[in-house]
């Protein structure tokens, strides 16, 4: 990627608005990629809340309340990545399901989703016909917030040929670096600073090495304050950080052959 590429792909992200009933609304933008069976639609949602849609299926992954649900559509699957609130919202979930559609999750959160099929680290199942894979996503630098091993699912989900990650909340650890064969990735970036920093993130999608990668769940101060206005700003991860820290990720894919497409999951602040 040239330096200017990655320049223009950074300013095509759009503000966001405060959408009616006072939910939070990022900019809505759509990408399509060819495949089997018709092109993949990607609708980034909210933080860490995607929307793939194929061949007449829809696929939402971690939906969020917090966004605004009217940009999404009723999910014939849900992945689940983990249990905390802007990942497993019950709000969101029920909203979106449709009757009897299957929910792929963690073992943390079955409590509260008792028909949910759980799928363990490096466990594969197909649900609403789509071959889905659990890959491991945890710490390795310890210290809050804490995400130890076996409690958090990665996926990749197999649609029209084309394989696509979601990595949760990871550092870039054994079972990451070991995926092959990645046509997108969804990659996080700084949770918290000293983890999957621009630079730390920006290595592991070389080690991955998919053909798109989109950065989420980066803006970690929006997350905490959109649930509790008076949460305590994060040091060094506020959003000029976070901005900041997106082009500092463009810089270190600038030579590779991997198209970095920067989703507008955030409303303007």
């Amino acid at each position: 990627m040239t330096r200017i590429a990655a320049l223009v792909l950074l300013a095509l992200s759009a503000p966001g608005a405060q959408a009616a009933g006072g939910r939070l609304a990022a900019a809505v933008h759509t990408d399509q990629f060819p495949a089997a069976g018709g092109d993949i639609v990607i609708t980034p949602l909210i933080h860490s809340s995607v929307q793939i849609e194929h061949a007449g299926k829809v696929i939402q992954v971690d939906p969020w309340s917090v966004g605004d649900l009217s940009q999404a559509k009723p999910a014939d699957l849900i992945l689940i990545t983990d249990d905390v609130g802007h990942h497993l919202d019950m709000k969101a979930i029920e909203k979106l399901r449709k009757p009897g559609a299957p929910i792929v999750m963690t073992a943390s959160g079955q409590k509260r989703i008792p028909d949910g099929i759980v799928l363990e680290n490096g466990a594969k199942t197909t649900a609403a016909g789509i071959v889905i894979e659990s890959i491991a996503a945890y710490d390795i630098k310890p210290g809050p917030p804490e995400h130890p091993k076996g409690d958090a699912n990665g996926y990749v989900m197999s649609i029209g040929g084309k394989r696509i990650y979601f990595a949760g909340v990871t550092e870039c650890v054994p079972e990451v670096r070991a995926l092959k064969n990645i046509d997108v990735a969804f990659m996080p970036m700084n949770i918290p600073v000293g983890r999957m920093t621009p630079k730390a993130a920006a290595e592991c999608t070389k080690a991955v090495n998919p053909r798109i990668v989109y950065i989420y769940h980066y803006d970690q101060d929006f997350a905490s304050r959109a649930v509790n206005p008076a949460a305590k700003l994060s040091d060094g991860v506020n959003r000029e950080s976070a901005d900041l820290g997106i082009q500092d990720f463009a810089n270190e894919l600038w030579g590779t052959s991997i198209e970095f497409k920067r989703g507008a999951w955030y409303p303007k602040h």
